[in-house]
């Protein structure tokens, strides 16, 4: 079997309950859920587990789990299926059967401890972030999915539960929500993910811990995080470089008529986001020196 054949029979379900997503109305064959791709009160979006298919009747849009990941996380096709494709993700999915339903392994947190393990903090490092940043931000987390143990990046939000990531999984554990830091600021810096956070701490360590940070921890977190970024007067929005982070910044402005929102995409306009951008920036750092050394030999 083609490898996008065995990608597209991964558990929908499996994939949307590793993002704390459950369904409303749940029977053998299908699921009802809140979209993930939208904001609504009454469930439209569609699994069916026999088929492994999705259907969002709000949007008119369905399709495979390959679909479905190019929408949550934002990516293209070659994107999805190494997102999907990767070995470290493969006891988090369940093939579908044709006649029993597959069964979701629930990830379970085990414990979180200072992080320190070589693997994680390598992982961040290539991603640019100061080890100071990640020491004092996040956590390593221990979890159980099927009874087999891992570890990841865990970043921590409003409600208990964590962001995880480490080089080959990105997940969570439930419940998904924001995460807001309140020092009291009249200034509030707002990202979609937390890496992007790490980057701007990385690039402006002085900055911390005075200001004041809202991460969505998902674009379609926005309205949550509102009653808190309306209460300030300045809003620097660092949302992605993409249909939908332009959308959220430009509901951002529309939602919060009472602050000045400035929009910081600008300052990585060559970039999908702010942690790319840094990425890059490092990385012409560092070769810098190494070329001068080459011109003198």
């Amino acid at each position: 079997m083609k490898m996008i054949q065995i990608i597209k029979r991964l558990s929908i379900r499996t994939y949307l309950a590793e993002r704390g997503l459950r369904p409303t109305k749940d029977n053998p064959r299908y699921g009802l859920y809140l979209s993930p791709l939208r904001k609504e009160h009454t469930p439209s979006f569609k699994v069916d587990y026999v088929q492994n298919l999705w259907y969002d009747f709000g949007l008119g849009a369905g399709g495979s789990i390959i679909d479905l990941v190019m929408r949550l996380e934002r990516c293209d096709f070659a994107q999805s299926i190494r997102f999907l494709g990767s070995g470290e993700r493969t006891p988090m999915v369940v093939p579908v059967s044709s006649s029993v339903p597959p069964t979701v392994p629930a990830l379970r947190l085990l414990s979180d401890i200072p992080l320190r393990h070589p693997a994680l903090v390598g992982y961040l490092s290539s991603r640019g972030i100061d080890p100071a940043v990640a020491s004092a931000c996040c956590r390593e987390v221990h979890y159980a999915v099927d009874g087999r143990n891992y570890f990841a990046v865990g970043f921590r939000n409003d409600a208990g539960g964590w962001e995880l990531r480490s080089e080959r999984f990105k997940g969570c554990v439930s419940p998904k929500q924001i995460t807001t830091i309140d020092n009291r600021s009249d200034t509030v810096v707002a990202f979609e993910g937390f890496m992007d956070f790490l980057s701007y701490l990385s690039m402006k360590p002085a900055e911390w811990p005075p200001i004041d940070v809202a991460v969505l921890n998902s674009v379609i977190h926005l309205p949550k995080v509102i009653p808190f970024l309306d209460r300030h007067a300045t809003i620097h929005a660092f949302f992605d470089n993409d249909d939908a982070g332009r959308k959220a910044t430009a509901d951002l402005k529309r939602l919060c008529p009472n602050s000045t929102v400035i929009d910081r995409s600008h300052l990585y306009r060559e970039h999908k986001d702010l942690n790319e951008y840094w990425q890059a920036k490092q990385s012409r750092l560092h070769i810098a020196p190494q070329r001068k050394r080459g011109m003198k030999m």
